[in-house]
Parts: structure tokens; sequence; C-alpha cells
């Protein structure tokens, strides 16, 4: 089973959503770290192979998780957050395609360092 890494402030940012948000999410992680897929999950390779999000529907609205699974030794968390429109906005996509660098960063320092 892989680790589950979290970058930047999304440790912080997922302990901030509401608690059914948070119980639904670390299942779904809990299968990702096993090699299964989520229930509700789509690819997000506009910010980087491999890179995914949960997406979690709740009564106080839609949330999303994005990580990327690909690398060997974790599971890496990039960002969590409350959707408030239909489109996900472009701060959230660059902050998660900024922390998907930092992920690969650190992956090729644990690889080759």
């Amino acid at each position: 089973m892989k680790l589950v890494r979290f970058v930047g402030s999304a440790r912080d940012d997922l302990a901030a959503l509401p608690k059914s948000v948070r119980i639904r999410v670390g299942h779904e992680l809990f299968m990702v770290q096993v090699g299964r897929n989520p229930d509700n999950w789509r690819p997000m390779p506009s910010l980087g192979p491999g890179s995914c999000e949960i997406r979690v529907r709740d009564p106080t609205g839609a949330y999303r998780v994005i990580y990327v699974a690909k690398f060997a030794e974790a599971v890496y968390v990039l960002h969590a957050f409350h959707k408030k429109t239909q489109k996900t906005a472009k701060a959230d996509l660059d902050l998660a395609r900024q922390r998907y660098r930092i992920a690969r960063e650190l992956t090729e320092g644990v690889t080759h360092g």
C-alpha cells in the first residue's frame, strides 16, 4: 500500500472541509492507496501525467481533491477545495499544477538522492 503525502497546504485544506466530506475522501484515498479507482473521479491530464480528481457531492456543495498516484512511493494530494462554480477556477488548477511539479521534484529527489 502506498503512503499518502500532502503537498503545500493540502492537508490543512482537506481538514477544513466538512466532516462528512473528509470521511468520504478518506475512503476514496484509501482506494487509491491500494491501487483501485475512487467511486467518482476523473483524470486531469492538463495538470500533469497521472493527475486525477476525486469528486464528492454533499448537501453543503461540491468538493474536489486533486491527487497524483503515478509515482511509485506515494499518492500525492495536491489540492482540496470547495467547488463553487460549474467550471473549476483557474486559481485552483494553477495551484494544483504548481504542486504537481513539487511532487515530481520530491519523487526525483527520493529516486536519485
